[in-house]
């Protein structure tokens, strides 16, 4: 019991930011909640948060340490969820919003099946590419693509995506295929513009000297059309209009027809995750569980990235 309560009290602090807030909300000193965090870092033998009169910063083993801690804290909540449901069936109004393009192509469709397996739950889904404040708008969950930014919600992993490069065989033909990130510069591309997301630019990663080593770098191509929907974007990418940089579960299908052709595969940057992230609850809802090992479910299923999907 001390250990998790460790645990529990470590998540607590690191999210919040404060040992007076994470205090405040258990109803207790904060000197209390200082001497259960030395308990952890001395048990650990390791320095999971950095104290300063002005502020806390988790350390390099903290970030890591908390992402796990998250994910325990959720799994035994879930666990006592399951036993305290027993035989109950999943219930109530389930509210979850996700990326739009992503959202269209790979969680509206599977809203009707989930549904179908439980008929006593409700769904709304609210299809928005700005980051939906889950608590303040009252949603149960979000589908999120890509890098997490710092956040007290809980997140579980659920798929990986990758990002290609793509283009038609026409425009490959026309233009020849670039052998190396360096050469896209003689390549129309087609980027987001700077107002939308990649600011950084397109990911690659780059073999050291060594050949052995590599490290990931951006790079930020030119082109002489871009726009702030991804939509467009590939839309013009299946026109032949050049190359663009596209994640797997957009462009899957239509590499697996032949329609797109992957290039520079060698220099792809490593997968980041597909989440679905929700609020610290002491009890998840079991629509809310269900949901998530449904995701996980369909998203491993042999071939699910290249279904062809509505729209």
């Amino acid at each position: 019991m001390d250990r998790l309560k460790q645990l529990e009290s470590f998540v607590s602090i690191a999210t919040r930011g404060s040992l007076t807030a994470a205090a405040r909300l258990e109803g207790v000193a904060p000197a209390i909640m200082g001497r259960r965090l030395d308990a952890l870092e001395e048990r650990l033998g390791v320095k999971l948060l950095m104290r300063t009169t002005r502020k806390l910063s988790l350390t390099h083993e903290g970030i890591a340490f908390l992402e796990d801690c998250q994910r325990l804290l959720a799994d035994i909540a879930n666990v006592e969820a399951s036993v305290s449901a027993g035989g109950v069936k999943a219930t109530g109004h389930l509210r979850i919003t996700a990326p739009a393009g992503f959202g269209r192509r790979h969680v509206a469709p599977l809203l009707p099946l989930y549904r179908e397996l439980h008929p006593d739950v409700s769904i709304s889904l609210n299809l928005s590419d700005r980051v939906v404040d889950l608590t303040g708008e009252g949603y149960d969950c979000a589908v999120r693509v890509g890098d997490l930014p710092d956040s007290s919600l809980v997140s579980v992993r659920v798929g990986d995506n990758r990002r290609l490069c793509v283009a038609t065989p026409e425009y490959l033909q026309r233009r020849g295929t670039p052998l190396h990130p360096s050469e896209l510069t003689q390549h129309d591309c087609l980027t987001l513009s700077s107002e939308a997301s990649q600011t950084r630019g397109w990911a690659f990663r780059i073999p050291g000297d060594d050949g052995t080593s590599s490290e990931v770098v951006h790079f930020k191509p030119g082109g002489p059309l871009d726009c702030s929907d991804g939509q467009v974007l590939h839309d013009w990418c299946r026109g032949g209009w050049g190359i663009a940089w596209r994640s797997t579960w957009e462009v899957e299908a239509e590499i697996e027809a032949g329609r797109l052709v992957p290039v520079l595969e060698e220099f792809a940057a490593p997968p980041n995750g597909i989440f679905v992230v929700f609020p610290q609850r002491k009890h998840m809802p079991l629509r809310v569980r269900l949901w998530i090992e449904y995701l996980k479910e369909q998203y491993a299923a042999p071939g699910f990235w290249r279904r062809e999907m509505p729209g």
